[in-house]
């Protein structure tokens, strides 16, 4: 006759294997259904992980190098990027970014190292683990970086562009880019803009905003005195106008509704009316 505690062990263990079972049938079930609703898994979290020195460059302060991005889906799923040892992420947290109405989102990041300075690069989700989908031209050395501005439709045709500032501690260049296969191909550029200080952590010294139907890119000189307005129409790059500052600009700018813009940190806390500026 079986013991008592043996017959109370295997109900245990039978009423375990059936709620097991009945939470991968739960789970099965959902995915039929999520199939047959046409439901697309998306990242919505994603981050930056295990921190290195292996190149050392520290644009945005100390230990800001990675060598992982980590990323959850709204459906609770991990996913995972790791990096050639030869090359880290320059940057504070990858961007959730969608290049085209109703397509599934991209994380945009900035990858930096010895073999060309930096990049922008984007990932897409390949089943469990996130691979690369796009990225433009190194800067072409080492220790040179770049700071995104905005990815957004800048010209009003529906495709999206990605704006970035090459090298802004060194008299910065403003470039468009667009993607095209596996590669973002830069389609315009203008000179004397820089978006950053070197070692700080604060990425929004630019910015993009909406007037009248118009995407106006708001970027800093390269001496951060003078914010410059600028639109991207008929491939070019074209200043509609500019806002002088008393000094250097170190504190993000903060798009507000009907064509302002705030820069909320003092010394030089204000609100600016593009309106009454842009051409």
């Amino acid at each position: 006759m079986a013991k008592p505690g043996h017959t109370a062990d295997k109900a245990g263990k039978f009423l375990a294997e059936a709620v097991l079972g009945s939470y991968r049938l739960i789970a099965l079930s959902l995915l039929l259904l999520s199939a047959l609703l046409g439901y697309s898994e998306e990242i919505n979290e994603a981050h930056y992980t295990d921190a290195v020195v292996r190149y050392g460059h520290f644009a945005l302060g100390r230990l800001h190098e990675y060598a992982v991005v980590s990323a959850s889906t709204d459906s609770g799923r991990k996913l995972h990027f790791e990096l050639p040892a030869g090359l880290v992420f320059e940057d504070l947290k990858p961007r959730i970014v969608s290049l085209a109405a109703g397509a599934k989102p991209l994380l945009l990041t900035i990858v930096s190292g010895r073999d060309g300075g930096a990049r922008l690069m984007l990932l897409r989700q390949e089943g469990d683990k996130l691979v690369p989908a796009a990225q433009s031209e190194p800067i072409g050395t080492a220790m040179r970086w770049l700071n995104p501005v905005a990815v957004a439709d800048l010209d009003g045709d529906g495709m999206v562009e990605l704006a970035a500032v090459i090298t802004p501690h060194i008299g910065g260049t403003l470039k468009i880019f667009r993607l095209e296969g596996e590669r973002l191909i830069e389609i315009a550029s203008l000179g004397d803009f820089s978006n950053h200080v070197y070692g700080s952590a604060e990425l929004g010294l630019s910015t993009v905003l909406e007037i009248a139907g118009r995407m106006i890119l708001v970027v800093p000189d390269s001496s951060r005195r003078r914010l410059r307005f600028i639109a991207f129409s008929n491939g070019r790059l074209v200043e509609l106008g500019s806002y002088p500052l008393d000094q250097p600009l170190n504190s993000a700018l903060k798009p507000l509704a009907d064509g302002r813009i705030e820069i909320a940190a003092s010394p030089q806390a204000m609100v600016i009316d593009l309106k009454k500026i842009v051409r």
